[in-house]
């Protein structure tokens, strides 16, 4: 039996980790790929987690028939799981959203938070049965609960392997719950002793794991995928679904007309492309060069932006899809204007991303254009950082100009535009001499080394027009200078303000997201935009000084309440929640930041952590017995995570000074993982301590099992929810880890004047 309760375990953390990420996947997509939206998801997965363990964990005390309530929590989690994939695609149809429309943070919240209760809390609840159920196999209260967390480690590590390198290649979101569903009953059957006197229970474990099966082999998963994905692009005619390692591509057809969506927003759209983008974005750039002949274009081409730039003299046209999963399927749905652009001799296609491109490329060019509209993902912000802007500028010739575009109006700039607009203009400013604005309702942006581009002016663009014979739809005489008309420039520099003190988006503080995300918030949530301001403003002593605060008031009450002498246990537990959560962030953000694909990498990161986890725990609980100072050694525990928040950043900037060269590029990713796997190893160091130290004088196993694992849940959640969504974006990674040195430190502090065992 115990073999079986351990086997149990494992399919517990395997079928978390694997659940966890795999909605993560599916929520990105729903969400439209803003990976800031990871935390808040990771924030409601760890709360229901921690509601389950602590809630419905305390009742393993009291409740004789264990087993039978842990085989009922899996069949939860098991049937539960894949109708939730189902929910999380149509999300944004349950409250009137069409596909491709974005929503605002309250909504995100919630909608993720009632659609992940049944698996999440189910799932937080089974550890701590587990717990009671192991100690009552081998007689043993502390080391069991330390044991127990590292058989769920594993698991976890296991799963997130699987997950990376057999289940995701291989298997559809459906395929993968039903089997994992699948492996639970068998679990659950595994675990029932004596089929006889529980004909029921057996009964149903069998025929269950038996209609899986069925779905599995014989096409019945296909058919729950393909209809949850007719719901969730409700209208449209699904004619391709497929991840990349980038995010997740869609092709849709409304009557004649194909729409790509890349994460759920469209980025191309044929055979009728965005006229207005598309001429305007290209002809006022291309005009604004004497004479361009070498064009580099990111992103977006297909479709409508190539044909404009070919209507030029240019001679070659370095096209770099972000995704080139893109071009494949634009390939497959080919319209004659994909196929004009797509075989021009002109154009040269590179199936690398944008930024690794000009890293690498050895030419130089006359225009390089940034075909997006805005950083609404970290994804994109790596196209509108200082870093970035840097790395064209050394690509540029001498004349070159950088074209970029964001949101804008010629009606009213709200405070989320200004500040936008402000913090992308003077992060260009700090890298390029000239920047010339041209209002409209989307703004474009011209930046160079060369004085020129400052004396452009209507008249200069519509010679050019004529000289080069371009014919245009949009684009005529009167319209450009309808566009370039001074009082358009001078209305949006009054309107702007100096934005004295505007602080510069970066790769390692990407503040172009936050605001992009305050705008797009500003149009669906109205009523955050006052606390979505409040964050945008904070520092890091808008939270050190609480923190000083909540200190002060935990230290006092233990002084004068003995009873208050153990609370810095679970305390200490749930700042290192934070702290393991703000790990795994920060390297998973600082990831996409550095390279853009970590919706592949993510279950990787996640299991290299976990690994590191399960690595700390086995380590402290083989060692238990062993250690006479308790005290100490948690304390020690402390430190070294004290030292850890203030070493990442360090590193973290070191790997950003030196990725230029091929060998750092090339080799980063799995430092990454080194890093995740240190930082849960010194995580997973403290929980078995943690637990013999608070048992004492204490009740049951469950209820000390329910309260740390619940507190190191709650930890988790706070780090998740105001890491991703606050912290990152707005202080950066050097003043984040400040704080999370700043929090452990009052942990230490804590339990060393405070704790008596």
């Amino acid at each position: 039996m115990r073999k079986r309760v351990v086997f149990a375990i494992l399919i517990v953390g395997l079928s978390g980790n694997i659940a966890q990420v795999l909605l993560l996947r599916e929520f990105l997509v729903t969400f439209y790929g803003n990976e800031l939206s990871i935390g808040i998801i990771l924030a409601n997965w760890l709360i229901l987690e921690a509601l389950g363990s602590f809630v419905i964990g305390r009742m393993a005390d009291r409740i004789e028939r264990r087993i039978e309530a842990f085989i009922g929590l899996q069949l939860i989690f098991s049937l539960s799981f894949p109708l939730t994939i189902h929910l999380a695609r149509i999300a944004k149809n349950l409250i009137g959203v069409i596909p491709g429309e974005a929503v605002g943070l309250v909504p995100i919240l919630y909608i993720s938070l009632l659609i992940l209760a049944p698996v999440s809390i189910s799932h937080g609840a089974q550890f701590t049965f587990g717990c009671k159920i192991y100690s009552s196999l081998t007689d043993e209260e502390a080391p069991s609960i330390g044991e127990v967390y590292i058989y769920e480690t594993i698991g976890t590590a296991i799963g997130g392997l699987l997950f990376t390198y057999l289940l995701i290649p291989r298997f559809h979101s459906m395929e993968i719950a039903v089997g994992l569903a699948a492996l639970n009953f068998l679990s659950g059957l595994l675990l029932v002793e004596h089929w006889s006197r529980r004909k029921l229970l057996a009964g149903s474990l069998a025929s269950l794991l038996v209609l899986h099966a069925y779905l599995l082999a014989f096409g019945g998963c296909n058919w729950l995928h393909n209809r949850s994905i007719a719901s969730q692009w409700r209208g449209h005619k699904v004619l391709h679904y497929e991840n990349s390692i980038y995010g997740n591509i869609t092709v849709t057809r409304r009557g004649e007309q194909y729409t790509f969506f890349s994460d759920g927003l469209p980025i191309v759209t044929v055979p009728v492309p965005d006229i207005t983008f598309a001429e305007e974005f290209v002809h006022l750039a291309l005009l604004a060069h004497p004479s361009p002949k070498d064009v580099f274009l990111i992103s977006g081409g297909v479709g409508g932006v190539l044909n404009e730039i070919l209507k030029h003299p240019v001679e070659r046209v370095d096209y770099a899809e972000l995704d080139p999963l893109i071009i494949k399927l634009t390939t497959e749905y080919a319209t004659p204007l994909t196929e004009k652009e797509l075989t021009s001799s002109r154009v040269h296609l590179k199936r690398i991303d944008g930024r690794l491109f000009a890293r690498e490329t050895p030419l130089k060019y006359d225009v390089v254009m940034v075909s997006f509209s805005s950083p609404s993902t970290l994804q994109l912000n790596r196209f509108y950082t200082e870093e970035f802007f840097r790395l064209v500028r050394r690509i540029l010739k001498e004349d070159g100009i950088l074209v970029i575009t964001l949101p804008s109006s010629l009606t009213y700039l709200s405070e989320e535009l200004k500040d936008l607009n402000l913090c992308i203009i003077r992060t260009l400013e700090r890298v390029y001499p000239y920047v010339r604005i041209i209002p409209g309702y989307f703004n474009i942006y011209l930046a160079s080394t060369s004085p020129r581009i400052s004396t452009i002016d209507s008249a200069t663009l519509i010679e050019r027009l004529k000289a080069r014979g371009i014919k245009t739809r949009l684009l005529t005489a009167p319209h450009i200078e309808y566009r370039l008309h001074k009082r358009w420039l001078n209305w949006f520099l009054a309107s702007l303000g100096e934005g004295a003190g505007m602080r510069i988006n970066s790769d390692l503080r990407p503040l172009g997201l936050f605001y992009d995300l305050a705008l797009w918030n500003a149009q669906f949530s109205p009523y955050l935009r006052g606390v979505i301001k409040v964050m945008g403003e904070a520092n890091l002593w808008t939270f050190l000084i609480p923190l000083a605060a909540f200190a002060l008031f935990l230290l006092a009450g233990s002084v004068r309440v003995p009873k208050l002498r153990r609370v810095p246990i679970p305390v200490a537990i749930a700042f290192t929640g934070v702290a393991g959560m703000a790990f795994d962030l920060i390297l998973s953000l600082a990831f996409q930041c550095l390279y853009g694909y970590v919706y592949y990498q993510i279950g990787l990161l996640v299991t290299a952590f976990m690994v590191g986890v399960a690595i700390g725990g086995w380590w402290m609980t083989r060692n238990l017995d062993l250690i006479r100072r308790e005290k100490s050694c948690f304390i020690g525990i402390e430190l070294a995570l004290v030292l850890f928040s203030a070493a990442l950043p360090a590193v973290l900037l070191l790997f950003k000074s030196i990725m230029w060269r091929p060998w750092v590029f090339s080799s980063l990713p799995e430092v990454f993982l080194l890093l995740n796997a240190a930082a849960g190893f010194l995580i997973g160091l403290e929980f078995p301590l943690a637990s013999k130290m608070y048992l004492k004088g204490r009740g049951g196993v469950g209820g000390v099992a329910g309260v740390l694992y619940a507190s190191d849940l709650l930890g988790g959640w706070l780090g998740a929810l105001f890491i991703s969504v606050a912290l990152f974006p707005v202080l950066g990674v050097m003043e984040t880890c400040a704080l999370l040195v700043a929090l452990k430190s009052l942990s230490l502090l804590l339990v060393a004047i405070s704790y008596r065992g």
